[in-house]
């Protein structure tokens, strides 16, 4: 019977990546479809992918495919082969290829079975997720975003739109995509007129999220095709300003792709413009933050005194440490309040600035 998931350590599958001498593409592609068995799909579908040694992150459900992966450029006639022939709905599917790549932004295949490729928290049945707003090209956009009756609404979490956003965007402050849905509908309750243009990363978040606001009663509302990345790629194509300002956050090794030279964020230590996102070096913290380079030379990559302390000690002391501590993904933002007393905040005349 074939082995239908990685026997590998991360450790030893990540040197084998960045020992690759062979160029790969990132690519993102997701499908809204009915599938009557998710699991023999998988299953037939990843050793396909094993095949041709395509590494990433995909998600199956009974409401179709959500997938971040890599693939070698030798390879890639073969990938699509695979996917598009693996059920009628994904013949042709849209592929977002990576803005910035370096092809180093996976080194392993999981495929995931999930109740939904998008974890909504939607359980109303009458709720018709085909029922979605008008999709908008890039030309499109850029004249949504210069009409005044026209609102656009970030669907990624607070983390992605720190570093980046469509000028003048709506910001709807949460954590998770579940979180999002009902407080857009309630932030939006007195601009049912105007035009609402939903927008994320490669579209799968918006364009559920313009169902669920047409399904709360909206009815001019509008999605950005392929999200972030096709409008980026279409207007650069087309020769049209891009009115994403900032870096798109995407959720493989690399963090972040660089849309504009505009850096909008700052570094959550010194308070500098900064818009690299990184996790704790201290695996007992873990922690999503931004970190500029002189912050990270000075914390050797932590994110306080206390992680970078924890660090310096010995692995077993470590380990002992962090026995019974909370090991779910902290973000910087949910865990401010928590930090403050931790993190280490330079005077004025070190830094010239305070944490922002």
């Amino acid at each position: 019977m074939p082995v239908l998931h990685n026997r590998v350590s991360n450790e030893e599958l990540k040197a084998r990546m960045l020992a690759e001498t062979e160029p790969r593409t990132t690519v993102s592609f997701y499908k809204y479809f009915a599938l009557d068995d998710a699991q023999a799909f998988r299953d037939n579908l990843y050793l396909q992918f094993l095949q041709c040694e395509v590494f990433g992150r995909v998600y199956v459900a009974a409401e179709g495919i959500n997938a971040q992966v890599s693939v070698p450029a030798s390879r890639f006639d073969d990938f699509k082969a695979a996917l598009y022939g693996a059920h009628p709905a994904l013949d042709s599917i849209r592929l977002n290829v990576a803005l910035d790549d370096d092809g180093k932004s996976f080194w392993v295949l999981r495929m995931k079975v999930r109740d939904r490729i998008v974890a909504d928290g939607i359980d109303d049945p009458t709720f018709n997720p085909s029922d979605v707003g008008s999709y908008l090209k890039a030309e499109a956009v850029n004249a949504m975003a210069d009409d005044p009756d026209t609102l656009f609404v970030d669907m990624r979490n607070h983390y992605e739109y720190e570093v980046g956003h469509f000028e003048n965007a709506l910001e709807v402050p949460s954590d998770t995509f579940r979180e999002q849905l009902p407080m857009a509908a309630e932030m939006l309750a007195d601009a049912r007129d105007k035009n609402i243009v939903m927008y994320c990363t490669g579209g799968i978040r918006c364009e559920k999220a313009s169902a669920y606001m047409r399904h709360q009663g909206f009815k001019n509302v509008y999605h950005v095709e392929g999200g972030i990345i096709e409008y980026t790629r279409q207007a650069k194509a087309q020769g049209l300003p891009v009115k994403f300002r900032g870096k798109n956050f995407v959720f493989d090794e690399r963090m972040g792709e660089r849309i504009t030279d505009d850096v909008i964020a700052h570094c959550h230590q010194c308070g500098e413009p900064c818009d690299t996102h990184t996790n704790c070096r201290n695996a007992g913290c873990h922690l999503l933050f931004i970190q500029c380079p002189r912050c990270q030379a000075a914390y050797l990559g932590c994110c306080s005194d206390a992680c970078q302390s924890e660090l310096a000690l010995p692995l077993e002391q470590q380990r002992e440490r962090r026995r019974g501590r909370e090991t779910s993904m902290k973000i910087f933002n949910k865990s401010r309040d928590r930090l403050r007393g931790s993190l280490r905040i330079p005077a004025p005349d070190e830094s010239g600035s305070s944490e922002q």
